[in-house]
């Protein structure tokens, strides 16, 4: 009878976890869409050509239909208006990123940056800003933005 008890709470708890793992990496999508699209809308002009960029990185990065990067962008559009701050998205990113994924997503954001092809002071300090908030060094933020810039180096 004990026995069946113990296979019951694992089994249970395995279940669990398996919801836990799938909600937390559904977070982490849209913490990290969150930052992209607030970079491309933090200069008040959310072009098509940066949604179209962002649509094209969460197609082919992340592997999502059209209609999964749609809904993915409107609930990091959602989560944004509900926030005071980037600090709860940072944080999700910290806790679940490597170092070299966090870098990858700060070469994404400097992407989504120079799509227009210039730099505004409110990009400038929303990505140093980020640097900060994702625990990664100046050195590492300028060689993301050169790696963009110059990508034949």
């Amino acid at each position: 009878m004990l026995d069946i008890v113990k296979r019951f709470f694992n089994k249970a708890t395995a279940e669990v976890s398996k919801d836990a793992n799938q909600n937390t990496e559904h977070d982490i999508r849209v913490a990290t869409c969150a930052l992209f699209v607030e970079i491309a809308r933090i200069d008040e002009k959310f072009t098509d050509a940066e949604m179209e960029t962002i649509l094209s990185i969460l197609k082919e990065k992340y592997g999502l239909s059209q209609d999964h990067a749609d809904a993915l962008i409107a609930e990091a559009e959602k989560e944004l208006e509900k926030s005071v701050d980037l600090w709860q998205f940072s944080k999700l990113i910290n806790e679940n990123y490597s170092n070299e994924e966090k870098i990858e997503i700060i070469e994404t954001l400097w992407h989504i940056v120079y799509v227009d092809g210039k730099m505004d002071q409110y990009e400038h300090y929303l990505m140093n800003k980020l640097q900060n908030l994702l625990r990664l060094t100046h050195d590492q933020l300028i060689a993301a933005k050169l790696k963009v810039l110059h990508p034949e180096k």
